[in-house]
């Protein structure tokens, strides 16, 4: 039989949007929650629930409704059993005081990403060394970071949220930059891991702890930018990542 035709370019690789805010008016008048409170889980489905391993996939949402435009970046266990996207759905439309719409809007794109996301690395366990490279292009507020790094999949030690909690740690940047990190890593491992089979020029033996070339490359660069910048950076990027979305479709 012929051989299968590799996957397109994958929309992961486009940068994380900017989260939405969250409304700061809830912090000056006290408001009903009319969101579900999710405290009626007994102890021992607790347990259970614990005893189950993580698998976090990244969950990306861009959506427009009536008016309002929902723009975030999560990581998704699942095999989450207490908690179900419908529920996230109401909790965060409430955080955020949006349309009650959202809910089913919200809750159907994280079963279809949940659904058709991927990342066994069980086949890899043997490889002693398959690295791929990690870009990351994020904006949070005003602040922009970009950086790219070298990544091992088959070292069952390397874990995302860890990652991105160090390196914001390093460098001074806040909690929001963490998820939108560890989302973008685990986009990118989901599509190189499924698109492994395809890759032919892999990524040369380390002879040195040490890089001696392209340093600037390598390095994180973060930019303050003013709102007009930032605006057109993101109107930019949005152009760009649609142009590799109709490539990719095409």
């Amino acid at each position: 039989s012929p051989n299968p035709a590799p996957p397109t370019h994958p929309p992961l690789r486009a940068p994380a949007p900017p989260s939405t805010a969250v409304s700061r008016s809830r912090f000056l008048t006290k408001r009903v929650r009319s969101s579900p409170i999710i405290n009626d889980i007994d102890e021992v489905t607790m347990q259970e629930a614990a005893c189950l391993d993580e698998y976090l996939v990244p969950i990306r949402l861009d959506i427009d409704l009536e008016g309002h435009r929902l723009r975030d970046t999560i990581t998704w266990n699942k095999n989450e059993k207490n908690l179900t996207p419908e529920q996230f759905s109401e909790i965060l439309v409430d955080d955020l005081e949006i349309p009650g719409a959202f809910v089913p809007v919200i809750a159907n794109i994280i079963r279809t990403q949940v659904d058709g996301y991927d990342a066994d690395t069980q086949a890899m366990k043997e490889d002693s060394d398959h690295r791929v490279i990690i870009k990351l292009n994020i904006h949070v507020g005003n602040t922009s970071l970009v950086d790219q790094f070298e990544w091992d999949i088959s070292c069952p030690q390397n874990n995302p949220e860890n990652f991105a909690r160090t390196l914001c740690q390093e460098l001074g940047l806040g909690g929001e930059f963490i998820s939108a990190i560890s989302y973008s890593i685990r986009g990118q491992l989901g599509w190189h891991i499924k698109t492994m089979t395809f890759t032919e020029a892999p990524l040369k033996p380390i002879e040195s702890p040490v890089r001696t070339g392209n340093l600037d490359k390598w390095a994180p660069s973060i930019e303050n930018l003013t709102d007009q910048e930032m605006e057109k950076k993101i109107r930019d990027q949005d152009r760009n990542a649609r142009r590799m979305r109709r490539l990719a479709n095409a």
